[in-house]
């Protein structure tokens, strides 16, 4: 694909005209690619373990997985706020590589004790929070780094173009790893070593990033991390995204059930577990392409709540489906409908934030989705030891709808949001 043409007067007309975005672009696709591919075995993994070595029932393996959620977010809820003030006190290039060179390691061990049939549930939990404990390092660094070597009037495609990187990792990654898996268990895990050496490497090679400024009034780490909060709470619109973000996808999360469904209900395998995760990023990733050429700029507030609701309905249909296709499908829908959410949030959190707090905005943010997400396992493991997978997913879904009702109702700014701008146009 060629790149477009500068403007007349020079100025680049799209972020991939910038080298240091395509190194940034580049780092974000390996270390997406690597994270979620070892997420995905690693569920898979332990729940296969479960059930083979431990006995356990389904419901049982089922709360494992929960725990597994669980194991995977308390890290990032304790190391969140840590990670925010160091990728706005130090260089992000530096903080991300290095976390990124961390994470290769655990991959490694990974590999080692696959390869070795080290089968214990107690070893897969601790190498999955030290995973959680090096990934959430690296999400507040280079998210803090687009805004910087890109100009403001490019971020919204930037998120676009970042989006797809994320999206193309996460097809390309569980879907491959989990044939990988397949043909030799530790296959994914050496993969993952050389995807997040490859990241650490591109993101460190990009050369023009301005210098972290030095405020010795605003020096001492603690009160940096409550400014960062402050600002959030300050931001009512953004307050209110993230914690829709939070709250919708944290109940009516169905991917922490996936390989209860792949092993047992749908009868897929591995293969097929890497399909269901794939079939969501394949529908984020088409939304995101759109996005990244087209992106959105009116009325993003009720765009917004309508993909939530989407994607509520979307998880019932999967939590109800029995057809492999029709599954696929619905999680594609899924995917979709989160896309249009995580541009509309991404881009309020680049465009209002300043860079003297992005660092820590960008960790909240991010502290918002893991726990959506790795605690939302947890919630669909405990769900689904008291209501089968099935009850669980259902209920997820119609959770996040009435949701995003009562969000629309106490912060009438979503539903009454114009445009990006820094000062929301309401109507009456």
């Amino acid at each position: 694909m060629s790149l477009p043409h500068p403007s007349p007067d020079g100025a680049p007309t799209s972020p991939l005209q910038i080298a240091d975005y395509r190194k940034f672009w580049l780092a974000r696709f390996f270390a997406v690619l690597a994270t979620t591919g070892t997420v995905v075995i690693i569920g898979y993994q332990l729940y296969d373990v479960a059930r083979t070595d431990y006995a356990m029932s389904i419901t049982q393996a089922s709360f494992q997985l929960g725990l597994l959620g669980f194991a995977q977010f308390l890290p990032v809820f304790l190391l969140t706020p840590v990670a925010g003030v160091v990728a706005d006190r130090f260089d992000r290039r530096k903080v991300a590589g290095t976390a990124a060179l961390l994470d290769m390691c655990v991959a490694l061990g990974l590999g080692i004790i696959t390869t070795l049939e080290i089968r214990s549930l107690p070893v897969l939990y601790a190498f999955a929070v030290m995973h959680g404990m090096v990934r959430v390092f690296i999400s507040p660094a280079m998210s803090a780094i687009a805004p910087n070597i890109v100009p403001p009037k490019l971020i919204p495609r930037a998120i676009g173009f970042n989006s797809i990187a994320m999206q193309a990792g996460t097809i390309i990654g569980p879907a491959a790893y989990g044939f990988m898996f397949a043909a030799h268990h530790a296959l994914p895990y050496w993969c993952s070593a050389l995807f997040t050496l490859g990241a650490s490497i591109a993101i460190q090679a990009i050369r023009h990033l301005p210098a972290i400024p030095r405020d010795p009034a605003k020096a001492h780490p603690i009160r940096q991390i409550v400014e960062g909060f402050r600002f959030v709470w300050s931001e009512r619109f953004l307050f209110g995204c993230i914690t829709l973000d939070l709250f919708a996808v944290l109940l009516g999360g169905a991917t922490a059930l996936m390989p209860v469904f792949a092993r047992d209900l749908l009868h897929v395998g591995p293969e097929g577990l890497g399909q269901m995760r794939a079939a969501t990023a394949a529908g984020a990733a088409v939304v995101a392409f759109w996005l990244s050429f087209r992106p959105l700029q009116s009325n993003v507030g009720v765009k917004m709540l309508a993909a939530v609701v989407a994607y509520g309905a979307a998880t019932i249909g999967f939590g109800l489906s029995r057809h492999f296709l029709l599954s696929l499908a619905c999680l594609a829908c899924l995917g979709a409908a989160d896309m249009i959410s995580v541009f509309i949030r991404s881009s309020l959190v680049q465009l209002r934030t300043p860079d003297t707090v992005r660092g820590r905005v960008s960790a909240i943010s991010g502290l918002a989705v893991s726990a959506s997400n790795e605690l939302g396992e947890f919630q669909s493991g405990f769900a689904a030891a008291l209501l089968g997978a099935t009850g669980a997913v259902v209920f997820g879904g119609s959770a996040a709808i009435v949701i995003t009702l009562a969000w629309a109702w106490f912060f009438p700014e979503l539903r009454r949001a114009r445009t990006f701008e820094a000062r929301w146009e309401q109507k009456s």
